[in-house]
């Protein structure tokens, strides 16, 4: 789970590439799922997307899992 601290500048996390807690980038995106044209605009869904400041590395979770 995210956590704000004290001594950073924005949320830490842990980052399974560097095995600890580090400072994460986090956003919310909007993605589509659907391949068909005709039903692109019915099927975004919402996505926490983490990018770990220290490696680079970033992942991503649907938030939305009616």
């Amino acid at each position: 789970m995210a956590s704000k601290t004290p001594h950073s500048d924005g949320m830490t996390e842990l980052c399974e590439c560097c095995g600890q807690e580090t400072p994460h980038e986090v956003s919310i995106e909007l993605r589509t799922e659907s391949s068909k044209s005709e039903n692109a605009e019915f099927s975004r869904e919402p996505y926490r997307v983490t990018e770990c400041r220290s490696c680079g590395e970033t992942s991503s979770q649907r938030m939305n899992n009616a």
